[in-house]
């Protein structure tokens, strides 16, 4: 039979809001949406349950050379402006009586990112519009830089003047910007930098990862949750004030989001820095998670590892994890969205990071390794 798929946990369904505009039209209104991560699930063997293995850092045996982070857990806002104009979809425009996509009609495809107009450099949707209306000619032609699959390409294509409010449009939504919740996992207090998710922050619709040209923390809160039940994975919900901004972000990789913020800034204790472990040191058994669930709380919840695989390089899913706190049970059902980036801690160590939930069994989810998580940072 064939197993319903996963969703990415917090964020896997990081909760984010997406920016789309329609060239020629006025924005959209932000609306909540989910960023969706799919793979089929694999059976993983029962093991017997146990006590959880958080033990100091002073009883742990470090190798030489072992670089110490700081575990977190804590939810924050995230909001991310892209590295040019991401193409999200097609639409027609009706010019005449008659309807077209000129942006269709030229080669552009959903995932494409619009860097110029005219050897114009467009950063917005807004710099886009202007970019456009200023470089139509007496042929009506403009031509558009963009990027697909690494490679730069142009389009040359001929807005279209549309019946239906008289504006010149080019049949294409495109985004700029993303902002939502997620998780950070660690924070380094030699080098300033942290790394949150565990997995990479993909466009809802067209399952690309967001190219970041620029990006920043900001405060958040979580004001409810909704339970995990199976087939129906729940969610944590916050909110966040975009003037509050905090840390800056660098990178959207398919292992994690990162970026840099002072300690004081992001409330962690630089003294509660653990070793991060490699791969070969990570054991199935019992391990504690810090999650944010409830207001700014960060708690820590019993897990166990139920299975390891050492051979997924750039994969999210090194680990199988299952629930075994009863209070956290309680309070979410397991797993939920939204608390992808929580640490995994076993034996004294930062082992990784929760990334997705399953579907099918909201107490089991997936992890990354934190070796494999830095390796991308």
């Amino acid at each position: 039979m064939r197993a319903r798929p996963p969703r990415g946990g917090g964020n896997a369904r990081a909760i984010f809001r997406k920016g789309v505009t329609f060239i020629g039209r006025k924005w959209l209104k932000q609306a909540l949406t989910a960023l969706v991560l799919v793979f089929l699930l694999s059976a993983a063997e029962v093991l017997p349950a146990a006590s959880a293995a958080y033990c100091p850092r002073e009883a742990t045996a470090v190798a030489a050379g072992t670089r110490y982070l700081v575990p977190v857990g804590r939810a924050v806002g995230m909001k991310i402006v892209s590295d040019g104009i991401l193409v999200v979809g097609m639409t027609d425009v009706t010019c005449a009586g008659t309807t077209a996509s000129p942006a269709r009609s030229a080669g552009l495809k959903e995932g494409d990112l619009i860097i110029s107009v005219e050897s114009r450099k467009v950063g917005s949707t807004q710099e886009l519009k202007e970019a456009l209306n200023d470089a139509l000619t007496d042929s009506g032609e403009v031509k558009i830089t963009y990027e697909r699959d690494g490679s730069e390409h142009i389009a040359v294509l001929k807005p279209a003047l549309s019946d239906e409010d008289g504006t010149y449009k080019i049949g294409a939504w495109v985004r700029d910007s993303m902002a939502g919740i997620g998780t950070l996992t660690f924070y380094d207090p030699t080098s300033g930098v942290f790394g949150a998710l565990g997995h990479g922050i993909n466009d809802v619709t067209t399952s690309e990862l967001m190219p970041v040209a620029s990006g920043t923390l900001i405060r958040s809160t979580i004001s409810s949750v909704r339970k995990g039940e199976s087939g129906a994975p729940g969610e944590l919900s916050g909110s966040f004030d975009l003037s509050d901004e905090f840390g800056e972000l660098y990178a959207n990789t398919d292992r994690g989001v990162f970026g840099r913020a002072d300690a004081e800034a992001l409330g962690v204790d630089v003294s509660a820095a653990l070793p991060a472990a490699r791969a070969d040191e990570v054991k199935e058994g019992p391990a504690v998670i810090l999650s944010n669930v409830s207001g700014d709380k960060v708690d820590e919840y019993e897990i166990e590892i139920k299975q390891v695989s050492r051979n997924s390089a750039h994969s999210p899913r090194d680990l199988v994890i299952e629930v075994t706190d009863e209070e956290l049970l309680a309070a979410t059902g397991g797993i939920v969205q939204g608390m992808s980036g929580s640490p995994i801690i076993q034996n004294g160590k930062l082992v990784g990071a929760v990334t997705h939930v399953l579907v099918g069994d909201p107490t089991r989810g997936y992890g990354i390794l934190i070796e494999n998580m830095l390796d991308a940072e």
